[in-house]
This record gives C-alpha cells, structure tokens and sequence, in this order.
C-alpha cells in the first residue's frame, strides 16, 4: 500500500531544489517506491571535506533533503507543510569518489509528525551513513 498523498513527481521534486544547497551540491531525488523515496549525491570537490573524504554534513543535507521532501508527498499541500525538527547521523564509512545514493522510508507517519529512516550507500552498497528525520506536520499559509 502507497504512503503518498499524491504521487511525487520526481521532475518536479528537482525543479523545486533549483537554486538551493540541494541542487548546489549535485543532490537530484532519482526514484519513488510503494513507501521510500531515493536521491543521488555526487563525492566531489563540492561534497568533500579538506582530507578528501565525503564532509558528513553533506550527508546530513542528502538525508534531510529525502526525508522533507517525502514527508511532503505524504499531505496535502494545501493544506499542511512539512518541516524538520530533529535530525541525527551516524557515519559509518568514509567515501573518497563516486556516488553515494539516499534511501528514506518511514518510520512513524502520523497527523503531527512524521519520522524518516535514510540510509545512505556507496555504489557497491557499502553503508555510508544512517540517519533519522523527525518533520512537524504544520498548517501551510494561505
């Protein structure tokens, strides 16, 4: 069974990071599942830290970027936004080059919050980064 409020529109998910830190650092949200949501970010000079490994609040951007943007596609945006309130990472792997891809999928959905597992992987799946969002559900302004 579908999460989703309405279908993500993954063009349209990019369009609206145009012009951020998300689109500055190479992070495109790439595929919607039954209940994730997956992004790619890039392990260059932009996502890097001074000793050439991937900067960890890099990785924070991409788990915070899929798990806000998900908790989005769970509302009606009409009527409510999504923010976040908490979020927390563990880095578990140091990466040099390459890509690394963001998986969210929900651990709580409820009226007021939301809460987001990601895990964050290499190109051979080896695990990067755990991180957890907690989003408050608000009302939107008209």
């Amino acid at each position: 069974m579908s999460i989703w409020f309405a279908p993500p529109d993954l063009e349209q998910l990019n369009r609206l990071h145009q012009t951020t830190a998300v689109s500055a650092l190479g992070i495109r949200i790439t595929a919607v599942g039954e209940d994730s949501l997956s992004g790619t970010m890039p392990v260059d000079q932009r996502t890097k830290q001074p000793w050439g490994l991937l900067h960890g609040g890099a990785s924070v951007l991409l788990a915070e970027t899929l798990g806000s943007a998900a908790s989005m596609c769970c509302v009606d945006q009409s009527k409510w936004l999504c923010v976040g309130l908490e979020v927390n990472a563990n880095h578990l792997r140091g990466v040099r080059d390459g890509t690394v891809t963001g998986v969210a999928r929900p651990i709580h959905i409820g009226r007021s919050s939301h809460v987001w597992g990601i895990e964050i992987r290499t190109e051979d799946e080896r695990l990067v980064c755990i991180a957890r969002l907690t989003a408050t559900v608000i009302p939107a302004r008209a």
